[in-house]
């Protein structure tokens, strides 16, 4: 039996910490991918921009620099939608 004045209880912090966990698992571990395919967007996007002001491959760099940017935008949307999920309870 279990005594539930024991010092084995949770503080009302790790409780909360607990049940927004279960509540959205993994949430970090998205944030993490979020900033780094956003980052790597962005130094992909760097290149081509780069690569098309020099007015090199401008057939194949225009293409791929607006990919990068479709891809950072939808890394900044998935960012703030996590945001705003995580507000809302």
């Amino acid at each position: 039996m279990v005594d539930p004045k024991s010092q084995n209880r949770l503080n009302s912090e790790q409780y909360a910490r607990l049940k927004a966990e279960a509540a959205a698992p993994f949430r970090g571990l998205r944030q993490f991918i979020y900033v780094g395919v956003g980052a790597s967007g962005l130094i992909g996007a760097f290149v081509f921009f780069f690569q098309v002001l020099a007015g090199r491959n401008i057939d194949t760099a225009l293409p791929n620099l607006a990919i990068q940017l479709t891809v950072v935008g939808l890394m900044i949307f998935l960012w703030k939608w996590e945001k705003t999920r995580q507000k809302s309870p």
